[in-house]
């Protein structure tokens, strides 16, 4: 299949010119004309965790910077859309991580996936054929009613991943497309993200990401990491070409992640940055060095959706059972792993130039 060309705005920047620079990202990216005119704007922000962990969560200059360019660009209706997840409570996230004082800032309506207030979920019938989610899901594919026809903006970070190497773009449509029995998929993840970008290709007007690499996170993520100073931020239509790109830049090679490469076999998107056109900054000789690593969680969870108890999945995870791992999991990370190790990597990245400017928010 030949692939087209992709393009990927990268630019490195310091915190007094953080909103500028996204600005001038957007241009350079041609966000405009990626997103539909006349449609709203769903602002699909990346919360791995309720805690103001920073390299785990959309920073909320990289929020307040996409909607100063989506008003450049003219685009007035703005909408953002939170998902709930097993182990992060979405309010709380958005209060710690400083986003929601972005959100009423400018007057920008909040969403909730799991609201019935706020919109309907409804069967999705896929026009191709699925890599995973039927196999899932059955035929009961369920998206919610409110993103059909739409534009949308994933706001990812660069991070590592501890079941997907890297995650980002592709990754971001997890949350808002799927419900909270996503966990279902995640022996196949690689592939559900794969259906996925392929369902929003289909629903969506338009797609754009601006992804936040000013801190990045290395390590276990998308949670137990450490913070990393690289002041980069990156943007394109293309969520494969942005992932590959980070990934390039995080130090591995993007076709070798499964996902990156399945979406480029499927012609969805540019995985091979050698088709990718990198325009701002040159960063072909980037490397980061970042790895993965493990942690408790990741050793538990590699067992059951990829090893030994994988045939236990559908009672461990589809039968009561599955609240004991969700409070396990919450107990590690939030009272367990952040007093003992994250806070202090916090306090620590909060006395850089990009911690004070998260502090001054």
């Amino acid at each position: 299949m030949h692939h087209r060309k992709a393009k990927v705005a990268v630019l490195k920047t310091t915190p007094n010119h953080v909103l500028l620079d996204i600005r001038k990202l957007c241009v350079l990216s041609d966000m405009k004309s990626s997103l539909a005119a006349d449609k709203p704007v769903i602002l699909k922000d990346n919360i791995s965790w309720h805690l103001p962990f920073l390299s785990a969560n959309t920073t909320p200059w990289q929020l307040e910077g996409t909607i100063l360019a989506l008003k450049d660009a003219g685009l007035k209706e703005l909408v953002a859309v939170h998902n709930n997840t097993v182990v992060t409570d979405p309010e709380k996230g958005l209060k710690l991580n400083k986003l929601d004082k972005i959100y009423s800032k400018y007057g920008v309506g909040e969403k909730f996936n799991f609201s019935k207030d706020d919109m309907r979920w409804v069967v999705y019938k896929p026009k191709f054929k699925l890599r995973a989610l039927d196999k899932v899901f059955g035929h009961q594919i369920m998206i919610p009613d409110f993103f059909i026809g739409k534009n949308i903006i994933h706001l990812p970070t660069v991070k590592t991943h501890i079941y997907t190497t890297t995650t980002g773009a592709m990754k971001n449509a997890f949350g808002g497309l799927l419900n909270t029995r996503r966990h279902y998929t995640h022996t196949w993840i690689h592939e559900t993200l794969v259906d996925l970008l392929r369902i929003q290709q289909d629903i969506h007007s338009g797609i754009f990401c601006i992804m936040d690499g000013t801190i990045c996170g290395c390590g276990p993520g998308p949670r137990t990491m450490i913070p990393i100073e690289k002041g980069y931020m990156l943007a394109s239509c293309d969520s494969v070409a942005i992932d590959a790109v980070a990934a390039r830049m995080m130090g591995f090679d993007p076709l070798t992640v499964p996902y990156i490469r399945m979406a480029h076999e499927d012609g969805i998107g540019v995985g091979d940055v050698r088709d990718i056109e990198v325009v701002g900054e040159d960063v072909s000789q980037v490397n980061f060095k970042f790895y993965v690593g493990e942690n408790f969680a990741s050793r538990f969870g590699k067992c059951c959706w990829f090893g030994p108890l994988k045939g236990l999945q559908k009672l461990l995870f589809r039968t009561t059972l599955v609240h004991l791992f969700v409070y396990a999991s919450a107990i590690y990370h939030d009272f367990i792993w952040w007093p003992l190790i994250g806070q202090r990597r916090q306090k620590k990245i909060l006395k850089t130039p990009w911690g004070k400017l998260f502090s001054s928010y």
